[in-house]
């Protein structure tokens, strides 16, 4: 896209407020400036970071340089929402309660976004409550509970992200795609057809859900010892990844991991493993480099997508149910990095650091969903985003950053084309939409079929517990 082809989205009248200016941030921003009209003096930035002043007032961007706490978000939020209606809240922090703040939003007509059910300080670390209590299933919980009390009224987008979000929106297009590579005379569902979306899948013999993704970007210098280094959030990524791996739990699985746990409440969607999700590891398959090891990072992705997909009988028994679970593998120096941090007891190093777009030399980010289990074995479908086209499309900006950051863009315009639809994730979304104001920032937007399976050279040397009857068992799939 040229400057003057930049499509301008719609006007947001109120005032917009970004909670967190990191990288995801600071990636968006330039965005939200490309595609809407809207009035500068109403636009704030709150973050506690001082080193991000200087740049924000050459900007003419107010700051206000603070943390919101549980205590202060209200004294802090009111003041800018009150009167706000037409405005807009971009939530890209971190240890801020998503739920609250989307309250508070509702409450005076802002409309609002984030790209994580994110809790206030001390959820993700707390060594008193059981690992049930600390997983994105609970997370999500509140955030359904608060969508139950209040239905309707002004839109609050929940988890519009590259993933949580974006995926979504692949896997819609890739069943579709799939019908039509099969052969399948299909009726393409409506946004709001859940059963029919779900009974599509069900059709089409898809047994789950990888979201797969390849991260290939490399810095120009090598990662020191007693450092994080990662593509995007470190404090992020390190909170998620000691969370418990979690998965939606399909209905075709026959086996179960001794350490895997059900939830007693809500849509009992997923299971979660009594060990933490960036150090348990799965098969999976990009494009690219092929069948690789990912990391079963707990994602909200991975408990929506099996929830929504989910056919229940006449009973409300469930009859038909995905597996799904993020299957990661980040860029190297972040593999680099937690090694060394699950070698000193998770203990996480006090350098961390996000790699800027100036520090990084080359390479990809691969990110998509690997349909698997029907006839035609496994579909890839995604985003296959190198840095050097990150840079020539938008400012501030790496491959993985961009496909958060454009997904946070589509969001906004379908929040400001439908404003009054109550709380939503991304799978209740119009995908079709979504995906056209996202395409122009992900680089080759692919569909790729493979043949690999996760009994592929195995046994091999060693014995090996598997289940040949059906290679798409999550039994298969789960690195032991």
């Amino acid at each position: 896209m040229t400057e003057a082809a930049y499509p301008i989205y719609g006007e947001i009248n109120g005032p917009i407020i970004m909670i967190g200016f990191g990288s995801i941030g600071r990636g968006t921003l330039p965005l939200i400036e490309r595609h809407f009209t809207f009035d500068r003096t109403k636009l704030v930035v709150i973050d506690p970071r001082e080193d991000i002043a200087d740049d924000l007032a050459e900007k003419g961007i107010r700051h206000i340089r603070t943390h919101l706490t549980k205590d202060n978000y209200k004294d802090v939020m009111t003041p800018l929402v009150e009167g706000g209606k037409g405005g807009f809240c971009v939530n890209l922090s971190v240890d801020a309660s998503s739920v609250d703040l989307m309250k508070l939003c509702r409450k005076h007509d802002v409309l609002y976004i984030d790209t994580v059910v994110e809790p206030w300080p001390g959820f993700y670390f707390d060594d008193k409550a059981d690992n049930s209590a600390r997983t994105n299933y609970r997370l999500r919980q509140t955030m359904l509970k608060a969508k139950e009390k209040h239905p309707g009224g002004t839109t609050a987008i929940s988890t519009c992200g590259a993933n949580p979000g974006m995926v979504s929106w692949f896997v819609k297009q890739a069943l579709v795609n799939l019908a039509s590579d099969m052969g399948v005379e299909i009726e393409e569902p409506r946004t709001g057809d859940r059963e029919g979306w779900a009974k599509l899948m069900q059709t089409l013999g898809v047994k789950g859900v990888h979201v797969a993704e390849r991260d290939t970007q490399r810095a120009r210098e090598p990662k020191p010892f007693g450092t994080f280094w990662n593509t995007w959030s470190v404090e992020g990524f390190i909170a998620e990844g000691l969370q418990p791996a979690e998965l939606g739990w399909g209905s075709h699985e026959t086996w179960k991991p001794k350490n895997a746990r059900k939830h007693k409440k809500g849509s009992k969607a997923a299971i979660y493993l009594e060990q933490p999700g960036a150090d348990t590891r799965v098969r999976t398959w990009c494009p690219t480099h092929g069948a690789q090891y990912g990391l079963l990072v707990t994602h909200n992705e991975a408990i929506s997508i099996a929830d929504y997909f989910t056919v229940r009988d006449e009973d409300d028994k469930v009859a038909f149910r995905p597996t799904c679970h993020y299957a990661y593998h980040p860029c190297n120096d972040a593999v680099l990095s937690l090694y060394e941090m699950f070698g000193n007891g998770g203990q996480a190093q006090a350098v961390q650091h996000v790699l800027t777009e100036d520090e990084l030399v080359d390479g990809a980010d691969e990110l998509g969903v690997l349909l698997y289990g029907h006839e035609k074995n496994a579909y890839w479908y995604g985003s296959r985003l190198t840095l050097e086209q990150a840079r020539k499309l938008a400012p501030n900006q790496n491959a993985t950053g961009l496909q958060v950051s454009s997904a946070v863009l589509a969001g906004m315009v379908w929040a400001l084309e439908n404003p009054d639809v109550g709380i939503v994730e991304a799978d209740e979304m119009d995908y079709r939409r979504c995906l056209e104001i996202q395409k122009p920032y992900l680089g080759p937007v692919e569909g790729h079929y493979t043949d690999w399976t996760p009994l592929d050279g195995r046994p091999g040397f060693f014995p090996d517990d598997i289940d040949k009857d059906d290679p798409w068992q999550f039994r298969n799939i789960l690195v032991r």
